[in-house]
């Protein structure tokens, strides 16, 4: 796996997304930018479709009172974006027998994208040849969408060959700031109830499929997981160091559909969590 944590951000200019999360940015490289301002257009549209105040031409736009909560909570997870980590100048881990992380973990991002494509889900990915986005241009793919999961797959340096094991982050608690906005280097906080949730699931498909597999998932300061406002984990296979590239080739099919079945199991759960606000309302 990359890095597990890196510096911290200070932010000169701010975005809101669909979640309800003030999301800082700072200077960023000019080809960032433009890719944050698309990002920023697709979440204010989500956030107008699923019922903003609209002003039309001529009158007052006005903001409703704040409604009753609801008994049956929306649900609605339709994307999943998948990151194979490193690529470009990040090899990631290698192998003895000249297996490159970045690129191994290529195929199995494809295969899973097609056995999440057959359950239903639309899928994005992070890249697909060998470049290597910011930890910051990976999360904010998830970001800006509208029910979706963020799903970072890595080949370990270590670990018992032929084995899977599912990353959530360590919990901790959401930022509890003057403004009410969570800042974007804790943006995980308020979705880590939902990363248990799917990383739960997805480790129990897994397990089925590789013997030797935890059960159940573990915790670490995945970098990729961070700063991603939406139900986040880590899946990593062992690993690099097997004598023969074949033993990794054939893991593919049980990897691509133990975390499309996991995913799917964890459809009906996933729920936009509420963001507390100054005031003691909350914003969904």
């Amino acid at each position: 796996m990359g890095p597990s944590f890196g510096a911290a951000y200070f932010f000169e200019r701010t975005m809101r997304f669909r979640f309800g999360i003030l999301l800082g940015v700072r200077s960023l490289p000019t080809t960032t930018l433009v890719l944050l301002g698309s990002l920023l257009g697709a979440a204010l549209c989500a956030f107008s479709l699923a019922g903003a105040p609209q002003q039309q031409a001529g009158t007052t736009t006005q903001t409703p009172a704040a409604a009753p909560p609801t008994t049956a909570p929306h649900s609605g997870l339709n994307v999943v974006v998948l990151d194979p980590a490193h690529g470009g100048t990040d090899p990631g881990a290698r192998g003895t027998e000249g297996i490159s992380e970045s690129d191994e973990v290529l195929q199995f991002a494809a295969a899973t994208k097609k056995a999440l494509e057959a359950q239903g889900f639309q899928v994005i990915l992070t890249r697909e040849g060998n470049n290597n986005p910011s930890f910051d241009d990976r999360s904010a793919r998830a970001n800006a969408q509208r029910g979706a999961v963020f799903i970072s797959l890595h080949i370990a340096s270590t670990g018992l060959a032929g084995t899977t094991r599912v990353y959530v982050q360590p919990d901790e608690p959401i930022p509890n700031t003057t403004s009410g906005l969570i800042p974007w280097d804790h943006a995980q906080a308020p979705f880590q109830s939902l990363s248990r949730k799917l990383g739960d699931l997805v480790q129990q498909e897994l397990s089925k499929r590789f013997k030797g597999s935890p059960e159940t998932l573990q915790t670490a300061p995945v970098r990729q997981l961070r700063t991603t406002a939406a139900p986040a984990i880590a899946v990593e296979i062992s690993s690099v160091s097997v004598k023969d590239r074949a033993e990794l080739d054939r893991m593919v099919p049980g990897v691509a559909d133990g975390i499309a079945r996991g995913v799917a199991a964890f459809r009906p759960s996933y729920v936009i969590p509420s963001i507390p606000v100054p005031g003691g309302s909350v914003q969904p």
